[in-house]
């Protein structure tokens, strides 16, 4: 029986992963924690933390983990430089899945746009898509951000001087080396996030669109049973899936 704890366990995701969580076997909630809640109470308890809190609560959250020499999960998005720095620091000390997104048909989705990108090659330009729901803090979306960092990659481009995050007056003649990024927000959208690749006399998109947030939490309890036990270092879905 894998032992978990919930960080931010009122917010949409956390809610998701306590009700999947009660239909998975094997694993046990022993602790809920939110903002005014004290982690360190429950922690020595668990086998592993998973948070979906905010950003800049992450690295408190991985200190403490590592503390108690306890596996986390974290599904927060949006972490600035330093707090990235923070959290990679500790993982000489514990084992941390560290996804954008947790769903598998999302994995799928990257391990499309990589070969996509490798196969198609310079002749075709680079355009992500993303939509969520109104209330979404940060942008682009976490996933949209991987799926930049796999074109990047696949093309050898730095994306400071790649990245176009819309595109406003007169900006100009595409040209070959851009990626261009489009934050769509409204509604109660979970999540839908398009590639396209496109060239002269053809096109092609990648799209997945989430419907539930459960797709997210059941692929977060299974990231929490596989990396307990782990070799202490940073793994993502990728790994969890056998995708590697």
């Amino acid at each position: 029986m894998t032992k978990i704890i919930i960080n931010g366990s009122r917010g949409r995701m956390g809610e998701a992963l306590a009700a999947c969580a009660a239909r998975v076997p094997k694993i046990e909630i022993i602790g809920q924690v939110d903002q005014g809640d004290d982690l360190g109470t429950l922690i020595a308890k668990a086998d592993a933390v998973i948070d979906f809190s905010f950003h800049n609560v992450t690295p408190a959250v991985a200190e403490l983990s590592a503390r108690h020499r306890k596996a986390l999960v974290i599904g927060t998005t949006g972490h600035s430089d330093s707090e990235k720095s923070q959290i990679s620091n500790l993982k000489s000390q514990i084992p941390m899945v560290w996804a954008s997104n947790y769903s598998t048909g999302v994995n799928t989705l990257f391990w499309l746009t990589r070969k996509a990108a490798e196969i198609l090659g310079t002749e075709f330009d680079l355009e992500v898509v993303e939509m969520h729901h109104r209330l979404k803090k940060d942008a682009p979306s976490g996933t949209a951000t991987t799926l930049i960092e796999i074109l990047g990659e696949a093309r050898k481009l730095q994306l400071k001087e790649a990245l176009r995050h819309g595109r406003h007056g007169i900006p100009g003649e595409r040209t070959n080396t851009e990626i261009g990024v489009h934050a769509l927000r409204g509604g109660d959208v979970v999540g839908d996030h398009t590639v396209i690749f496109a060239a002269n006399g053809e096109r092609l998109e990648l799209t997945h669109k989430a419907s539930s947030r459960d797709t997210f939490a059941y692929g977060a309890l299974r990231a929490a049973q596989w990396v307990v036990g782990k070799q202490p270092g940073i793994y993502d879905m990728q790994d969890v899936l056998g995708l590697k």
